[in-house]
């Protein structure tokens, strides 16, 4: 045999022994020992080495071996494990939500079973978020606190492994590996489908790592399975990644590019949950109001860029395919009874068709999220958002114009790089004109790998950042108050989430507005069922009479049951 082929099929047969997790550095445990032994039966029934070595007189290796060179070099099965209990934690936005039950979705088919508590697991997953400094910090302290679990642990319960999951997985890789040597396996966003031949590894006793990004995963093929299954709303992913390039922001290099989830496969999902009970979808997004699907039916090519008036981009665009307003029109069409929203989109991506949309389906929420992130031209061009400050507020008039009473929620950074005083209070006056009904407000952390770390100065002190988030926060609340004020007196369909926190005898839900409202719990008439009376229940939706609110929440009396396509709220 060739020299260069015989290398392959060396690689292969060491390929073959690590995916199986089989290694000189396996433990001299009684279960390793067993699974040794069990190798050594295969190998001594199979074939010998010297029967793939042909010599040169026999003439060329047959096509049989030749045909193999597509084949992959790794296994794609795993064995069924053995410590198979796992317990996942979850930090971070949204996207981590849907992330773990696509990560349970998969470890399910593989054998594993969850666990309630982690300390009756057998593994422990940790689904990350980098996008700030103190989220990764939360992270480092999780670790130690599982450290001294793992170590503390009865070798009767078998090892316990630890597993990093997500952005901060992609973001640190191998210094995640070398300072926290309990750690056993990472898995970046786009490498849940080898959660299982990872873990595998890792019963080995070695630490097990894929963070490679791609430029197609989407899940599409896996239907997330949820992790509460009594809640009445549901995260579905519609696009993952992002082009926008911010200077700030660090997802464009822990999600990678943008690549939009099938429409078939999304549709396929809202009706799977709504055939069970769930009451509220929101699509999610890196950037979802991009999305685009180009992969199923061939559309006609266009040079039309899609945009808000006023916004710009610094990708190329894309021709034809399935945009945002297509699939949220499809969406919306499946269940007139299920409200729909979706989140995170950018401010450029909101062209009047859309608009026009949310306003003529009534059970699309008049709520919009609308990342401003700065009120001063000077930061948000430092920032590349790719609009101005005249820009933006121009959006929101439209988008007021077009739909009547809507609620809105933005994001801020505050203490960004260079960032003066002046550029501040220009924040603080677009907060007090826009008058959002929710906001996030954090403080600028830098982040590795973005522009603004290699092209810019964080020359903003951190007492600075503290005391002018404090001030957006004040700010915020004293408009968010006024806006919850006009409320009262109004009458509101609330789709009843559960008991409240604060007090056992209320319950709470939210508005189409996605503001909390809360409510007592007692029984009320019901026109269906002649003289009886009932109690409203998670998933149900009933008119509420506000009486009061704050900066957060809206109080009122309970009316009785209500529809949403039929609701007077909406008359």
């Amino acid at each position: 045999m060739e020299p260069v082929k015989l290398s392959r099929l060396l690689c292969r047969a060491k390929a073959l022994l690590s995916c199986r997790g089989l290694s000189s550095s396996v433990r001299p445990n009684q279960r390793a020992t067993a699974r040794t032994e069990e190798f050594r039966a295969r190998v001594a029934a199979g074939p010998h080495l010297k029967e793939f070595v042909s010599p040169a007189s026999e003439g060329p290796v047959p096509s049989s071996v030749e045909e193999e060179e597509d084949a992959p070099h790794y296994i794609t099965d795993s064995p069924t494990p053995t410590y198979n209990k796992v317990y996942f934690e979850t930090y971070g936005c949204q996207m981590n939500v849907s992330d773990t039950e696509i990560a349970w979705s998969i470890l399910q088919k593989s054998g594993y079973v969850r666990s309630q508590s982690a300390a009756e697991a057998d593994v422990i997953l940790l689904v990350t978020c980098s996008i700030r400094e103190k989220a990764e910090q939360t992270i480092w302290n999780r670790l130690k606190q599982l450290g001294y679990v793992k170590r503390k642990r009865h070798k009767s319960q078998g090892p316990l492994r630890i597993g990093i999951l997500g952005c901060m997985a992609e973001r640190l890789k191998e210094e995640i590996l070398q300072r926290e040597k309990m750690v056993d396996i990472l898995a970046g966003p786009d490498a849940y489908r080898d959660l299982p031949r990872l873990l595998s590894v890792a019963e080995t006793g070695q630490q097990a790592a894929n963070v490679l990004l791609s430029l197609d995963e989407t899940y599409a093929d896996v239907m997330p399975v949820q992790m509460s299954s009594s809640s009445v709303s549901s995260f579905v992913s519609i696009m993952r990644g992002c082009n926008n390039m911010c200077t700030y922001c660090i997802v464009p290099f822990t999600r990678g590019r943008e690549r939009s989830r099938p429409v078939h496969s999304i549709l396929e999902e809202v009706r799977m949950l709504s055939s069970q009970g769930v009451k509220e979808v929101t699509l999610l997004g890196q950037n979802v109001n991009s999305y685009l699907d180009t992969s199923s039916v061939d559309f006609p090519s266009t040079n039309t860029l899609h945009l808000s008036r006023g916004f710009s981009t610094i990708y190329k665009p894309r021709q034809g395919g399935l945009r945002f307003v297509d699939l949220l029109d499809q969406v919306s069409r499946i269940d007139p009874e299920m409200r729909i929203r979706f989140t995170s989109p950018h401010p450029k991506d909101f062209p009047d068709e859309v608009l026009q949309l949310i306003r003529g389906r009534q059970n699309i929420c008049k709520q919009i999220h609308i990342p401003a992130q700065s009120g001063s031209n000077g930061v948000l061009e430092s920032m590349r958002r790719g609009y101005t400050r005249e820009a933006y507020l121009d959006l929101v008039q439209n988008i007021r114009e077009h739909i009547p009473g809507v609620s809105l929620s933005s994001d801020f950074i505050t203490g960004f790089c260079q960032e003066t005083e002046e550029d501040h209070q220009q924040t603080l006056a677009l907060l007090r004109d826009v008058s959002y009904n929710a906001a996030f407000l954090f403080a600028y952390s830098m982040r590795k790998k973005t522009k603004a770390f290699h092209r810019l100065n964080d020359d903003v002190p951190p007492e600075v950042k503290k005391r002018r988030l404090e001030e957006l926060i004040a700010v915020f609340r004293e408009e968010a108050e006024k806006v919850n004020q006009r409320a009262v007196g109004s009458t509101q369909l609330v789709l009843v989430e559960g008991t409240s926190k604060r007090s056992s005898s209320e319950l709470c839900g939210r508005n189409d507005g996605n503001t909390k409202v809360v409510f007592p719990d007692l029984p009320v008439a019901n026109d269906l069922l002649l003289g009886n009376d009932i109690r409203a229940r998670p998933g149900d939706y009933v008119l509420v009479k506000i009486i009061s609110s704050n900066s957060q929440s809206l109080r009122g009396t309970l009316l009785g049951p209500a529809r949403l396509q039929s609701s007077p709220a909406y008359s």
